[in-house]
């Protein structure tokens, strides 16, 4: 790990001008990404700027048929809330099945949506909740916000200050996780609301997607056997040491299947 400042702003507009005055300048929220890619010299930011604690990105509320959590909410605390468990119960089960202990105490919605981990578990909730990325000068739909394997919209000096996640009639996620760091091989989250349904796939492809076949057929006939004979591309899946593009292909298909008969 190589030499780096510190530089704790009070505000959110602290951070802002931190990030515009500093080159090189990353943010750290719980740092359960930023950290281990600096111990292997894979970056090496010049400046932190840790935004945590900071007020502006805290608290979770229901506005009217939107979710809206703070960036700097923890897993634990999204995991954990009366207010998600109550809006979107598939969101807060989702949020209390990430990594172990420590990382749900330390991680945060917004370092994670940032980082946009191709196997994040995130992602697929901001696809099927048809989420909207608020940051300190815009908001963007999860859609347009959300690219290819650590890719986002989000600029060099841009901060999130929250996701609006809309509340859906009913959703769930299931997930084939990695069994030694609980990141997902594969997982979908199904969501159902007066606009239709939504799959989304995450851990199976370079970035989180939606299959558009299941949602079609979803849309016809809400059950999982409507789901039988819908293809999965493997084509354009991750192939690695933890499963092949076809195993991934399948795992999409069963996990699918696991959300809709847990939609109920």
């Amino acid at each position: 790990m190589q030499d780096f400042t510190f530089r704790r702003p009070a505000s959110l507009a602290d951070a802002v001008e931190a990030l515009r005055s500093i080159p090189g300048g990353k943010l750290l929220a719980g740092g359960q990404s930023l950290i281990p890619v600096m111990k292997l010299d894979l970056a090496a930011p010049a400046t932190l700027v840790p935004v945590a604690g900071l007020g502006e990105l805290r608290g979770i509320r229901l506005e009217g048929s939107e979710l809206v959590i703070g960036a700097g909410m923890t897993h634990r605390e999204v995991g954990e809330s009366a207010e998600v468990a109550g809006a979107i119960p598939a969101l807060a089960a989702l949020a209390g099945a990430i990594g172990d202990p420590q990382v749900r105490n330390r991680g945060t919605l917004g370092g994670s949506v940032a980082h946009n981990d191709p196997a994040a578990d995130y992602p697929a909730a901001l696809l099927a909740l048809d989420a909207t990325v608020v940051t300190d000068r815009r908001e963007v739909s999860a859609a347009d916000f959300l690219g290819s394997m650590f890719e986002t919209a989000l600029a060099d000096d841009e901060v999130i200050t929250a996701v609006r996640f809309r509340v859906p009639e009913a959703a769930a996620y299931a997930k084939f996780p990695n069994p030694a760091s609980k990141y997902a091989i594969v997982g979908v989250m199904v969501a159902r609301s007066p606009g239709g349904v939504r799959v989304a796939v995450t851990g199976a492809a370079p970035g989180a997607f939606r299959h558009e076949g299941m949602e079609r057929a979803l849309a016809a006939d809400f059950s999982a056997s409507s789901l039988d004979g819908v293809p999965v591309d493997a084509e354009e899946l991750l192939s690695d040491p933890q499963a092949s593009a076809e195993y991934r292909a399948h795992l999409v298909g069963v996990m699918a299947r696991r959300a809709v008969e847990a939609c109920g």
